[in-house]
């Protein structure tokens, strides 16, 4: 079979690659060897930000970039982004005031029209903010961004990008690919043979290896991999609001409101070699802990710890010398395609979550110049699977309680903000729990799972426990065993 784009990642950008390019028309196919945002996406910060501290390394393009991101991306799926502000207490011994202000300043000043709550002081603000400091005369500045389930979003594009056509392959993986004439011949991990007129390698931080191994192209770009490190403890401090943390190595950490019932910190940046080394340190979590015992009065050590996580970001290789200053901006490198004659290979290079849109949008238009492919730019203006919310999400999580009043708040407000305007599929006609199947805990049913596995490309526990749902912290050992066996039983039934 011959595609127009054949794309190899499932992580954000492929996703939004695929989204993008489905929506134009383009034939096309996306595998990723695990499951969708199985590795760098489901491990960030879970933030769509400008990046205010990219503002110090002067990378004020890509902040701008960011921020108009922001804006779109909030339009485009309210149901899991939404805004949040953001505590900075003042520490004169990392940077001095001025600096903070100037540049929480220009924050607000450079991303143009702006629907989030400005800059303040934080004396002037909640006075809710400082409960958790240890020193009450603490000082700092309040600002808005957002939050994001970030695994989530990959999959929502994923899901977009098959209902218009694009056909999502998981568990699949590039075995080889090369130039025929004028299209690329690929051999799948599933024993197929297909041929594309262009491929996208968005392997993220297998990106060169891809290129080498399984292309055999050496590309231009180097590429630098950092592994960001997470931890999750109790609940520090009430509110919906979140904590930016300067250190005195000039690194900042992020302190977020999880879950409702948990604070996630981090995050590290420490440079490493291959993109297995996503295994966090005992060196890592001191630090993260360190981080927030400078400020909170509540202390914490390793022992707190309930979860953690890491992922390797694959950033474009600038020649920065310490990793904290390697740009978050992308490269898009192309191989082939315009008079050369040879089929196209466009090769992504860094980015971050929050600009994944722009970026599918950009290289889209560069493979649209190379190649007869044909359609307009079309993502800014559209909502992702849930987001026609209809009204503010207030309003629509008052409408799913109230038509499906057997479900308790935190259950229906979980729905919500997973799927938006999808719930009633998910749901459908039931007027109880019972007509909900089998519970496995914390809020999980059958007819959820089923869901999951039919609409969203689920096929073990873990991709609906810990990236479709965050739900693994929540379930004890005998539930999750049970979900595991229901899938199994499933899986045999499918099979037989």
């Amino acid at each position: 079979m011959t595609y127009d784009l054949l794309i190899v990642g499932g992580g954000i950008n492929g996703a939004a690659i695929a989204r993008d390019a489905a929506g134009r028309g383009w034939k096309t196919l996306l595998v990723e060897r695990d499951d969708l945002a199985s590795h760098t996406s489901s491990a960030s910060s879970k933030l769509i930000h400008g990046g205010v501290r990219y503002l110090e390394f002067y990378e004020f393009g890509l902040v701008r970039k960011a921020l108009k991101e922001r804006e779109v991306m909030l339009e485009s799926a309210p149901h899991i982004i939404w805004p949040m502000r953001f505590v900075f207490p003042h520490n004169y011994q990392v940077r001095p005031f001025w600096m903070i202000r100037a540049g929480l300043f220009l924050y607000d000043l450079i991303g143009g029209r702006r629907t989030l709550k400005g800059t303040r002081r934080l004396a002037k603000a909640n006075p809710q903010y400082k409960t958790p400091f240890a020193d009450p005369t603490t000082k700092g500045l309040v600002y808005s961004d957002c939050w994001v389930d970030d695994a989530r979003l990959v999959v929502l594009n994923a899901m977009d990008a098959a209902d218009r056509g694009a056909e999502i392959e998981t568990r699949t993986a590039l075995v080889s690919a090369e130039r025929a004439g004028p299209v690329w011949t690929a051999t799948l991990s599933d024993g197929r043979e297909v041929e594309a007129r262009a491929i996208v390698n968005a392997a993220g931080p297998w990106v060169s290896e891809v290129l080498g191994e399984k292309i055999g192209i050496e590309g231009k770009a180097g590429v630098r991999l950092v592994r960001g490190s997470h931890i999750i403890v109790r609940r520090l401090y009430a509110g919906d609001h979140a904590y930016i943390l300067q250190l005195p190595d000039r690194r900042i950490v992020f302190a977020l409101p999880y879950l409702d019932r948990f604070t996630l910190i981090g995050t590290t940046d420490i440079a490493v070699d291959k993109p297995e080394d996503a295994v966090m340190d005992t060196d890592e979590v001191d630090y993260l802990c360190r981080a927030v015992n400078m400020y909170f009065a509540i202390q914490i050590s390793p022992d707190d710890v309930v979860s953690l996580y890491s992922g390797v970001r694959s950033l474009y290789d600038d020649g920065a010398e310490d990793s904290m200053e390697v740009t978050r901006d992308y490269v898009l490198e192309i191989d082939g395609g315009g008079e050369s004659g040879d089929p196209p290979l466009l090769s992504v290079f860094g980015g971050k979550i929050t600009t994944a849109r722009a970026l599918a949008e950009d290289a889209a238009e560069r493979l649209a110049e190379l190649t007869p492919f044909s359609g307009t730019a079309w993502t800014r203006t559209a909502k992702l699977p849930g987001g026609e919310l209809g009204t503010a999400f207030d309003g629509f999580l008052e409408r799913i309680e109230e038509r499906y009043d057997f479900l308790d708040p935190e259950h229906a407000k979980r729905l919500a903000r997973a799927y938006g305007a999808l719930v009633p599929e998910i749901l459908g006609n039931a007027d109880s729990m019972a007509d909900l199947g089998e519970h496995f805990g914390a809020g999980l049913t059958e007819r959820e799972v089923r869901y999951l596995i039919d609409r969203e490309w689920a096929k073990t526990p873990e991709d609906i426990l810990w990236r479709r749902s965050k739900l693994g912290l929540l379930m004890n050992e005998d539930e999750q065993a049970r979900l595991a066996d229901f899938m199994a039983e499933l899986s045999e039934g499918v099979e037989a």
